[in-house]
């Protein structure tokens, strides 16, 4: 049997993403409820996981925000939304891609749409998303017969991201998008006929709404 990694997995996306994965694969969830701070880029390389050889899909789907004025924003809190949404995938892409190309395997890259766009209060997030996809577009250019790499840019997403943001997903059904839109994009990259590669995918609700939340 093969094994796929999936960070975030805890919840939202990267739930969503590994609780299909576990019906064909051996799956590792990463994520702080499995004990896994993916802000400490040092403990990575002493992953179990990375051990393992028959690994043949990583999703990259952890990922904070913080959307305030960018003075307001702490230099701790700068470090490490990086580390979680930037650092950790090229690191973890790194540690597996030989494992990867050994099993002709993937790499989901779970970006945002402020990859492809600019957003007031959102100068950090946007770095880090625009930049994960940008490794994502270059890695592929480098390993793409081997491996599949495969960014996915979604719009606002019914998850527990917005659990401490002044913002939200607005309750119009036509206003965001389910987590199992995600994975269906998963399943058709998996089923894509061989020599045919989707290297860059957007996702987007219907209607453009948000909910503004005043937090205390």
């Amino acid at each position: 049997m093969y094994s796929a990694v999936v960070t975030g997995a805890s919840s939202g996306i990267g739930k969503a993403i590994a609780d299909y994965l576990e019906k064909e694969y051996k799956v590792y969830r990463v994520s702080k409820s499995d004990g896994i701070d993916l802000s400490d880029i040092k403990s990575l390389e002493k992953l179990e996981f990375i051990k393992d050889k028959n690994i043949k899909i990583l999703v990259n789907a952890a990922g904070i925000g913080i959307f305030k004025p960018h003075e307001e924003i702490k230099v701790e809190e700068i470090t490490n939304l990086i580390n979680i949404n930037l650092t950790a995938p090229i690191i973890l892409s790194k540690l597996l891609l030989r494992t990867l190309k050994k099993n002709q395997g993937y790499i989901f890259n779970i970006t945002s749409i402020e990859a492809l766009r600019f957003s007031k209060f959102s100068a950090l997030y946007t770095a880090t998303k625009a930049g994960l996809r940008s490794f994502s577009m270059s890695l592929f250019e480098e390993v793409r017969k081997d491996v599949k790499v495969i960014s996915i840019n979604p719009d606002i997403t019914k998850t527990n991201f917005f659990d401490k943001l002044s913002f939200s997903y607005d309750n119009d059904e036509l206003a965001y998008i389910e987590p199992e839109c995600i994975v269906d994009v998963i399943k058709h990259c998996l089923n894509t006929r061989e020599g045919t590669i989707i290297e860059d995918i957007t996702i987007r609700p219907k209607l453009i709404k948000i909910k503004k939340i005043k937090r205390k």
